[in-house]
């Protein structure tokens, strides 16, 4: 019998987690056999996630009618519906999380995303979730706004464990890596324990070809000298951005700041490959899982690119392949009208509204009168 390729991901030094979470996937034990059969390794989730699983399902009509019964305002019922799905899970990871030393079994939970650009109102946010949980196998889920550097700086100097969301350029990643490095300098310097602090940056993948391969196509479709250079680069930039990001990851984790920092117990901020469905029907449906495997990285993929790796992946350590082309990518792109540090910045304001919605959406919802209800 062949070996499932899901598992065989885990000889190359790369952790599998599940961006999907509901309640019906624990109560089921559908999660327990995707962590004893397909070795996975923890679960990250976000408002889109519980827009899905809330509005979409009647799983939890009973839990909403009750609170609204009891007077309990949409904001507190969507909290205790997602806080009690990220207990649950996190509760199926424990072994795995003590097994591993706190490597892995970690599930996400996001800040409110409207606090995207509040450092304050995220950090007061962060530490109300975190202490409502109770579980020390959660991430809080931060996005890598401006504002929100400060706010892991503080979060991890308090010992929270921070999963950066919403990252796309490498000039920020820079910054994720630092704020994470001096959060746990100040923890250090106050003579507090950092072995247990864990954090992950969640660098978007997918998300960067779906905005520049238009504009690619655009050049081609216009022909000339520069259809050549776009033909080659179309697809491509995306994975070339997070080679890159792996590249500095190297730097910085190698680096005396940190060595100093490891010395006293502190972990490396792994990087977390997000976005990693292919969203472009004429390419490889693990594409973007196939290009990335290497050692200390997290790769959370959806349900439906986890059934498709199963099936037909072929893990491979290909994260350090190419480095010199992945770097002409992104270096050739100025020739063709493309602004990298425009487009990911674009893709950040993009981010923050996609998680908007989908989080408006589980309020209205739960605000309206309804059969659920």
């Amino acid at each position: 019998m062949n070996a499932n390729p899901l598992k065989t991901l885990g000889t190359f030094g790369q952790s599998l987690w599940l961006d999907y979470i509901r309640r019906d996937l624990i109560t089921s034990g559908q999660l327990r056999r995707l962590i004893e059969e397909d070795g996975l390794r923890g679960m990250t989730s976000n408002p889109s996630i519980f827009e899905k699983a809330i509005v979409d399902s009647h799983e939890y009509d009973e839990e909403i009618r009750t609170m609204a019964l009891e007077g309990k305002g949409v904001n507190a019922i969507y909290e205790t519906l997602s806080q009690r799905d990220v207990q649950s899970a996190a509760d199926e990871f424990r072994s795995l999380y003590d097994k591993t030393d706190g490597q892995d079994g970690y599930v996400s939970l996001e800040v409110n995303p409207h606090l995207a650009h509040d450092t304050n109102g995220t950090v007061e946010e962060a530490r109300r979730l975190w202490k409502t949980l109770a579980r020390p196998n959660v991430f809080i889920k931060v996005p890598a706004t401006t504002e929100g550097l400060s706010a892991i700086q503080v979060l991890i100097s308090e010992g929270i464990n921070v999963n950066v969301t919403l990252l796309f350029g490498l000039p920020r990643y820079r910054q994720v890596a630092d704020a994470y490095l001096a959060g746990l300098a100040a923890r250090a310097a106050h003579g507090k324990p950092v072995n247990h602090v864990a954090s992950v940056a969640s660098f978007f993948v997918s998300r960067i070809d779906g905005l520049i391969d238009p504009l690619l196509e655009n050049v081609i479709a216009q022909g000339g000298e520069k259809t050549v250079l776009a033909k080659t680069v179309r697809g491509q930039v995306a994975i070339a951005s997070a080679k890159m990001a792996y590249q500095i990851y190297k730097e910085i984790f190698c680096s005396d700041r940190f060595k100093e920092l490891a010395a006293q117990g502190a972990r490396v901020q792994r990087v977390l490959w997000a976005s990693t469905s292919t969203k472009n029907p004429g390419e490889s449906d693990v594409k973007y899982v196939e290009a990335l495997i290497g050692p200390d990285t997290v790769n959370t993929v959806p349900l439906a690119t986890l059934d498709a790796y199963r099936d037909h992946g072929d893990p491979k350590a290909r994260l350090e392949q190419d480095i010199e082309e992945a770097r002409m990518v992104l270096e050739r792109l100025p020739e063709l009208g493309i602004d990298i540090g425009h487009v990911t910045q674009q893709l950040e304001d993009d981010g923050v509204e996609k998680f908007n919605k989908p989080f408006d959406k589980i309020l209205q919802t739960l605000a309206s009168p309804s059969p659920r209800m």
